[in-house]
């Protein structure tokens, strides 16, 4: 990760990251990773998939997610990384996880002509100006949580921040605990922050069902003059 291989506008803006002490001893980790024959996910330079599909001039919306899902799944006959960069988004032919499904779920909620998709791939948003970062961006196979506290939360952070700085009038959907930790790094008076329960099994009934952020969303970047996203993947 010497050379960081991240859209151009993004490496520009973010580029004093890569010159901190953070961001030596990450990379210094990740390589001692792979060279210990650990399996990391998603694989290459997908971590950075979030930031290559949405470029910074294009972000209106912020999805928070966590943790890369550290999983396999079989798909075309092959075992493949179930992340691919983008939180909450699964490689085609993948299983939609359950907090994407209550997702979709919400969605034909606030749109009942919203067809639930038989698929969990989300680069259709990344591509409308999403931005689907999670706030690690490595996980090692199969065991969940196992690059947090490397250096990759700052590194989100700082991207929090500098979208916040940088940008005007951006949704940002922060859902469960983690994500709404994050509403300090924000300046409210210029964006908009939705907040409600993580689209989990565990926690979706407790107020991510009803929350009204996708229809919420749109309205305000209508209100904006912006193009609403288009929400069916």
């Amino acid at each position: 990760m010497t050379d960081v291989q991240i859209e151009p506008g993004w490496k520009s803006i973010l580029a004093p990251e890569f010159e901190k002490e953070y961001w030596g001893n990450l990379t210094h980790f990740i390589r001692e990773e792979v060279q210990a024959g650990k399996d990391i996910y998603p694989l290459g330079n997908q971590m950075f998939s979030a930031f290559d599909l949405c470029p910074l001039n294009t972000v209106n919306v912020v999805i928070l997610g966590q943790d890369p899902y550290h999983s396999i799944s079989a798909v075309e006959g092959k075992n493949v990384p179930t992340a691919h960069g983008l939180c909450f988004s699964v490689v085609k032919g993948a299983k939609t996880p359950p907090s994407l499904q209550n997702m979709f779920k919400e969605l034909k909620s606030e749109y009942p002509e919203f067809e639930i998709p038989n698929h969990g791939n989300l680069e259709k948003w990344a591509r409308q100006g999403i931005l689907l970062i999670n706030t690690t961006l490595t996980v090692r196979a199969h065991e969940p949580m196992s690059h947090t506290g490397k250096g990759w939360e700052e590194f989100t952070d700082a991207t929090i921040k500098t979208i916040s700085r940088e940008k005007e009038n951006v949704v940002f959907l922060l859902w469960g605990r983690h994500a709404r930790a994050k509403k300090s790094l924000i300046d409210t008076s210029k964006h908009l922050v939705l907040e409600a329960a993580h689209p989990s099994p565990f926690s979706a009934n407790n107020g991510f069902f009803g929350c009204n952020h996708f229809k919420q969303t749109n309205e305000y970047l209508e209100k904006l003059g912006k193009a609403p996203i288009r929400w069916q993947t």
